[in-house]
């Protein structure tokens, strides 16, 4: 839905509104056509329920407003004298059209001088729950939201088991584009696979100005860019399962590194950016996976079990390590090593333990196929799948990232690169009907033959540290601004969620609770300092609250 269309829409429910109430504006000694009127009429009927004139923003942020329309309908109908529970619940379910019942049906009057505090046990409850909910939605919608690691594709700088601190500010908060949403619930209700939303009518996409860009290596935290799941399960065929809307895709991190203008390539493994090789930040740790060959000595059962225990506790590898196929048949000798260092992998050739130790880097022009995954053996496609691009994951490119307000010249070559990106994010995503045609005759859009193309949003290229096991850019390439949610900032609280064997205290990372995520050096921990605001927080208030009792 356009902005014309909700521009209509919210016409006619100003209309319905004014229809209904008019007559509860003229008993309150307000002239009937301030009922009319958009904007106006929020302005002067919270003057009637005698609430904050500034609730008005609320009522038109999305999803906030979901909650204080009925907070706005029970007001009305308690500066009315309808109050107590039945009151409260009949215009709850009727949608406000009790107050119709109250402005035509009843001769009730205006009561200024009511008690602004809710009578009886679950009204008072109602109404605190309520704006709790408010407040909660606005900073989790607009401000700061919680975000859990669930996988290692971040390793050693994000941990599985981090609980973040995401701050929407940075980048600038979008507005959510799907207005029938359970407030604080992303995709799905919380324990279920229900969803929270109604996927229509959909808003335009609109995000508040931020007061940072997107940096190369940040990390970022943006909506899946083609979420092909159905309940988890990404779909065989590589296509779409379900289309969800633009602020309910999946929620995925990696570091951006490679921002609007960059020239990108993988050679051998080795990231270049602009024609040199990136330089990553001081707590990023690149690892890949390593295939070594263990000595004679340990080479039987019981040894690389023990090898193996050895390998997980000593060089701090997360994923599963796993023996070599040859033959169909697994290797007692080779093992691939995932998410190791290149120190923690010299330090391992200096052990004794391995005759060789490699990394497995992929050679350049062979596909990466299904069957053919590193890390653990799990299969990565590699963008943009199509037989004029034999790219894999440590031999890929050279790859432009697109501009707002750039033109690049478009060819049978490379047209299969920006397809995606012309036909979804700037064609299906804010209404457009792009269709991008490629044939040996050239390059045609919407039926009409074009050499070049000037982008509406900037792109970035989003990849994970722990590169032979992240299914990132690489996979499903670009990632445009409008994706974007935020930037983690602070580790709050860490747990090593995959342990089996550890209590509950026992998995908790102490020395990365209230750790900031930039900067230099390990990471320090600010768990004393808040812990010590939480308990000044309290103490003051009690102090406060002895206060009044004594002046009282």
């Amino acid at each position: 839905m356009g902005w014309t269309a909700w521009m209509i829409f919210y016409l006619v429910i100003n209309l319905i509104h004014g229809i209904l109430t008019w007559k509860l504006y003229v008993r309150a000694g307000k002239p009937a056509w301030t009922a009319f009127v958009p904007i106006v009429n929020m302005v002067v009927l919270l003057k009637i329920v005698s609430r904050p004139v500034w609730w008005v923003v609320l009522l038109h942020l999305p999803v906030v407003n979901l909650i204080m329309l009925p907070v706005m309908w029970i007001e009305t109908a308690r500066s009315f004298g309808h109050l107590g529970t039945l009151p409260t619940w009949l215009t709850v379910l009727t949608l406000g059209v009790y107050n119709g019942y109250i402005a035509y049906g009843t001769d009730s009057p205006h009561r200024p001088e009511r008690s602004l505090k809710p009578k009886g046990g679950i009204n008072d409850l109602i109404s605190s729950l309520a704006f709790a909910i408010v407040a909660a939605t606005i900073v989790h919608t607009y401000v700061m939201q919680p975000f859990i690691i669930p996988t290692s594709s971040l390793e050693k700088t994000l941990l599985v088991g981090d609980f973040l601190f995401v701050s929407k500010v940075h980048y600038g908060p979008r507005v959510p584009t799907t207005p029938l949403a359970l407030p604080m619930m992303h995709d799905t209700i919380f324990g279920t696979r229900t969803k929270s939303y109604i996927d229509k009518p959909q808003l335009p996409y609109t995000r508040l100005p931020g007061f940072s860009s997107v940096k190369r290596n940040d990390i970022v935290v943006f909506g899946w860019p083609i979420d092909t799941t159905t309940n988890g399960l990404i779909s065989r065929n590589g296509k779409p399962g379900v289309r969800k809307p633009l602020d309910k895709k999946t929620n995925y991190v990696k570091r951006a590194v490679g921002i609007p203008g960059d020239v990108l390539e993988i050679v051998d493994g080795v990231l270049m950016v602009n024609g040199a090789k990136s330089e990553m930040p001081e707590r990023a740790r690149l690892q890949f996976s390593y295939e070594g060959e263990l000595n004679s000595q340990f080479s039987n059962q019981q040894e690389v079990k023990r090898i193996q225990t050895i390998l997980y506790e000593r060089f701090d590898i997360t994923d599963p390590i796993s023996p070599v196929i040859e033959n169909g048949m697994y290797s007692s000798s080779k093992l691939i090593m995932p998410a190791l260092t290149e120190e923690a992998a010299a330090t391992l050739r200096e052990s004794g333990m391995f005759k060789t130790l490699e990394k497995r880097i992929q050679p350049a022009g062979k596909l990466t196929g299904r069957s053919q995954g590193l890390g653990m053996g799990r299969a990565i496609r590699t963008f943009p799948e199509t037989p004029r691009h034999p790219w894999n994951v440590d031999n890929f490119g050279p790859i432009t990232i697109p501009a707002e307000g750039v033109t690049m010249p478009l060819n049978p070559d490379n047209a299969h690169i920006y397809k995606y990106l012309i036909e979804v994010y700037e064609g299906y995503e804010i209404g457009l009907n792009n269709k991008l045609t490629i044939n040996n005759d050239g390059v045609f859009l919407n039926g009409n033959a074009i050499d070049s193309y000037t982008f509406k949003q900037d792109y970035y290229w989003m990849m994970g540290d722990n590169r032979h096991n992240s299914q990132d850019a690489r996979s499903w390439g670009f990632v445009p601004f409008s994706h974007v949610i935020g930037k983690p900032v602070m580790v709050w609280l860490s747990f090593d969620i995959n342990s089996q064997s550890k209590g509950m205290f026992e998995k908790a990372r102490w020395e990365r609770f209230f750790t900031t995520i930039d900067g230099t050096g390990e990471p320090v921990s600010y768990r004393w300092l808040v812990l010590g605001l939480i308990i000044a927080y309290f103490v003051g208030n009690y102090l406060w609250a002895r206060r009044k009792e004594r002046g009282a």
